[in-house]
């Protein structure tokens, strides 16, 4: 198996930590061990964990970290291998648990200690020792009061020879208690570690955020006459400039980019600040997709005996941000004080992370400014299509390679990349919907989607067909709002715990959870393409809110809801029961195809109620059904649920279906109007699959032409702020999240045919 690394950076870089995630067909790999990565004939160090199985116990997907050695300015490959004879003998980091927490031993040697008032009990960097009250914070200030930290019991999220990976739950003490949780992720061979501090509004109003400020201090300062400051932009001066500066003073040092790095330096310990904010992005050109890029943010402090630089992680993206140096020590303002309006909402919570990186007091400034870049954007392996494609374990989407369209290929992925871009720290990974806002719902506001439809696993499957790395990095951005923002963390409702807010102003103002409007395969992906635990547990939390919604009076009356509502869940549980394989998921899946029976029988199909006086088919929403029907019939193949979607599909053509050859929007003369919608053609493509007549595919030609052709809309008409926002214009990501998957299967199915155009 060979993992291609593309061309990227300028500069070599040795023994890089990377990882890759696998999917493996039933029955291939029952062994993680058993995995073995070279690089040029050398064995190179692996870490593996298994994110899911198959239901015979073998391994559905394998999470592998693994280092690399890297050309400059060139492609590369590695080759994984799987045999009995495996042998990936390397020390790499190692944790010790004390009486009260741990020590981390690999490049950084540092302690953790449960219920302390900081991060790190102490922290070696092989030039020197800091000591736990060096770190302070993060501190959080609302309106006037700041808050001390509490910290709960560390606990180890991953251990391996090459990562570690500590999480502890915390709280912020003042007038109210507020949750946090800190994650440390430490490399075996390298002098830097990763802070994660998700804050979360663990109380029943509004929190605003007035500061969230992490410090180091410098374990003894001097007072120094010799100040002055250099300023430039891009590495060319920068060795004429350290080598002037020399290493008797105290180097400070601030910078940013999104082409060249523009640095502030300063010597003697002068105080050199910069800061993010919505003026300063909107005024800002950048080119780049900013989920894979933007630039960087960090500062650093160096003196005699050594230094420390930090780099926040998408800093503009997650504006507002603040980084300092001084004469004491290091400030990375994850919230700085006086700069824009960061307000959480009840039950919402959003994780920061940066990069401590411990250097000796002769590191260069044009390292140091490299290591922050390739934090912002990572080497990222590419495996082959075929290899998702064999395992059997996501729709059918891969088209044969002499059958492709460029027409199609170039629509989907116009659909995929041009959609509304985002910043700001609440907002960043999601995008409002043009229509939903102009409708009203947002009260004047914008209406966040909220990833509605799922994007991320749209994202991800368009990932798995291409290969092109930005469409994993859009999945892992939307993920991550959607785990912190999009999900409810705290409420005194069961009801509204762990559910995800329908699409709504504000994200969850005047916010409504229902089944229709939860999902988790996007959450499942990114869980098994990056090894994040929380995306795991966030599933596994919406698929727990939805078995409590189900229970609701409003879900016991056949024809009341749309067929979307309960179809959705459905498409949830049983993609929770497929990663996990509990019964609890299933037993509640069986009384939803009983409901869908019982509803035919009644009606004599799936309508609903629509006015107080009408009963009516809604199309899109009856083919949601179809599809999720579908995938809990491929796990649990019968007769009775292969009719029943087979009598649902001949239901839209012999109603649905207009003279135009489209599909209408709803059975009533007021909406009677062609629906063009795509989720229809998943369900022709379903219909087909069961009983092999293409007809069914003919049904859909003049739908799927129709969304193929539509140019893509532009992402880059213009910025503006509104609210906490800066808002570059564009299409909501929801087209996307709805149609990708209808319109690949098609695709697939009429190429197969050859009844393309």
């Amino acid at each position: 198996m060979e993992l291609r690394f593309p061309k990227l950076y300028r500069y070599d870089r040795i023994r890089e930590h990377c990882y890759v995630a696998v999917p493996f067909a039933k029955g291939t790999l029952t062994d993680a061990l058993k995995v073995q990565i070279k690089q040029d004939g050398q064995v190179m160090p692996v870490q593996t964990k298994v994110t899911s199985y198959h239901e015979d116990g073998s391994i559905r997907y394998l999470f592998v970290r693994f280092l690399a050695n890297l050309p400059a300015n060139q492609k590369t490959s590695l080759d994984m291998e799987f045999a009995a004879d495996c042998r990936n003998e390397y020390d790499g980091i190692q944790i010790e648990e004390t009486k009260d927490g741990y020590v981390v031993n690999g490049g950084l040697r540092f302690a953790v200690q449960n219920k302390s008032k900081g991060i790190f009990s102490w922290l070696e960097d092989g030039n020197r020792r800091y000591e736990q009250e060096q770190f302070r914070g993060p501190f959080l200030k609302s309106g006037e009061e700041t808050y001390g930290i509490e910290l709960g019991q560390w606990k180890i999220s991953e251990a391996g020879p090459l990562v570690a990976v500590l999480r502890c739950k915390g709280n912020c003490i003042g007038s109210r208690r507020i949750s946090f949780e800190l994650k440390l992720t430490a490399y075996a061979e390298k002098p830097w570690v990763e802070i994660g501090f998700r804050l979360i509004n663990s109380t029943e109003k509004q929190l605003p955020v007035t500061s969230l400020l992490f410090e180091i201090f410098a374990d003894e300062t001097e007072l120094q006459s010799n100040k002055k400051i250099y300023q430039t932009t891009g590495i060319l001066e920068l060795p004429g400039i350290q080598q002037e500066i020399g290493l008797d003073t105290i180097r400070t040092c601030v910078a940013s980019s999104n082409y060249k790095t523009n640095l502030v330096i300063g010597t003697g310990g002068e105080t050199v600040e910069k800061i993010v904010d919505a003026e300063y992005l909107l005024k800002e050109a950048n080119e780049h997709f900013a989920e894979v890029f933007y630039g960087t943010f960090f500062a650093d402090r160096t003196d005699k005996t050594g230094g420390v630089c930090a780099t926040i992680y998408q800093a503009q993206q997650n504006y507002p941000k603040a980084i300092k140096a001084d004469n004491s020590g290091l400030y990375v303002m994850l919230v700085p004080e006086g700069v824009g309006n960061v307000v959480m909402e009840p039950g919402m919570s959003r994780e920061q992370k940066f990069l401590l990186h411990f250097h000796k007091p002769e590191e260069s400034l044009v390292e140091l400014d490299n290591r922050s870049l390739i934090y912002q954007m990572p080497d990222r392996p590419v495996i082959s299509s075929d290899l998702f494609a064999d395992a059997g374990i996501m729709p059918d989407i891969f088209v044969d390679k002499d059958k492709v369209s460029a027409r199609v290929e170039l629509s989907l992925i116009g659909k995929c990349d041009n959609h509304a871009r985002c910043y700001g720290m609440l907002n960043f990974g999601d995008s409002p919907d043009a229509g939903y806002t102009s409708q009203g719902r947002g009260k004047g506001m914008p209406v966040w989607t909220n990833n509605e439809y799922d994007f991320p696993h749209a994202c991800f499957l368009l990932y798995a067909r291409t290969g092109e790395r930005r469409f994993l990095d859009y999945m892992i951005a939307a993920c991550s709002h959607w785990m912190d923002v999009d999900v409810c963390h705290y409420s005194e409702d069961p009801l509204l715990q762990g559910g995800q807010w329908e699409h709504t102003h504000g994200h969850c103002k005047d916010g409504v959870i229902a089944c229709s409007h939860e999902w988790v395969e996007g959450l499942l992906d990114c869980y098994h393409m990056t090894g994040e635990e929380r995306a795991l547990e966030t599933a596994l939390g919406i698929g727990e809110n939805v078995l409590r919604l189900l229970e609701t009076p409003k879900y016991q009356v056949q024809g009341e809801n749309g067929a979307r509502e309960t179809g959705w869940a459905l498409r949830t549980l049983t993609a929770l029961y497929i990663e996990t394989h509990d019964k609890k998921w299933i037993s509640k899946c069986e009384w939803i195809i009983g409901q869908f029976q019982e509803w035919e029988e009644a009606y004599g199909g799936w309508i609903s109620v629509y006015t107080d006086n009408t009963m009516i088919r809604v199309g899109f929403m009856i083919a949601v059904a179809v599809g999720s029907l579908m995938r809990y019939y491929r796990v649990f193949p019968r007769k009775d649920i292969k009719d029943m979607i087979l009598r649902a599909v001949d239901d839209l053509v012999d109603n649905c279906l207009m003279n135009t050859g489209v599909f209408y929007y709803k059975e009533l003369p007021s909406l009677n109007r062609p629906g063009m919608n795509t989720l229809l053609l998943e369900a022709l493509t379903i219909a087909y699959e069961l009983t092999g007549d293409v007809n069914y595919l003919h049904y859909g030609k003049a739908t799927f032409e129709a969304a193929v052709s539509a140019p893509a809309s532009s992402a880059v008409s213009g910025k503006q702020i509104i609210g906490d926002a800066v808002i570059h214009k564009g299409p909501g990501t929801k087209n996307f999240a709805q149609s990708f998957l209808p319109l690949s299967v098609y695709y697939k199915a009429v190429t197969d045919n050859n009844l393309l155009k």
